[in-house]
Formats: C-alpha cells, structure tokens, sequence
C-alpha cells in the first residue's frame, strides 16, 4: 500500500460560491469541479469540497499561510466571508494567527509568519 494523496475536506452548501471563494481569494486552481465534489488545488495540497453542507458554523482544522494577514482579511470579507478573530501576534511562536468563516460556515485558521 502506497498513500498517494492527502486532501482536507470541507462542507459547501453552494459549490459554485465555495469554488469561487478560495479560487478568488486565495488563488486556489481548480482541479475537479462538480455540484457534490470539487477539488481545489495548491501545489501538492488538495482542498476538497463536499457539497450537502447546511451552512451553519463549523469548525476546521485547515489553516491557511498568507504573506499578510490583515490584507488578507480584508480580501476575505471582501469576498463574503466573516473574520471572527483577527491575526494577533502569539507569544512564544513565530507566527500570527487569526481565525475567519467561509461563506459556508467554515472556521478557517488564517496565519502570517513573522519569524
């Protein structure tokens, strides 16, 4: 047996504003794009969305690493979605971390390396 492929999977209760969301704002590439199971591609990394979704809240455990993070807030809400917490700098790591929900109810974390 051979792992050929890890993907993070996320609920979309509209597929085509999902794709849009994290294509449009993340420059995510599209791979595999259907109503029920799209597949959104950066480098080796697949962020797979599944459609059925209720929209509400959820919790995620994807984390994405931007070069700025409170522009990439803005982008975010710009595109629909909610920043719930903003980047803070955290004590004793090398990184700031904020937190945003997708236009369908995803948690997403969102982080800016600062060495």
């Amino acid at each position: 047996m051979k792992l050929e492929k890890v993907k993070y999977v996320l609920m979309a209760q509209d597929m085509e504003r999902a794709v849009a969301f994290y294509v449009d704002t993340f420059g995510l590439k599209k791979g595999f794009v259907s109503p029920w199971w799209s597949e959104l591609l950066f480098g080796d990394a697949i962020v797979a969305l599944h459609g059925g979704g209720e929209g509400e809240q959820s919790v995620t455990s994807l984390s994405l690493q931007v070069d700025d993070a409170a522009a990439a807030c803005a982008i975010v809400e710009a595109a629909g979605g909610s920043i719930v917490e903003p980047p803070v700098q955290r004590e004793g790591e090398p990184i700031k971390l904020g937190r945003f929900v997708d236009p369908e109810g995803n948690l997403v974390m969102l982080t800016e390396y600062v060495g």
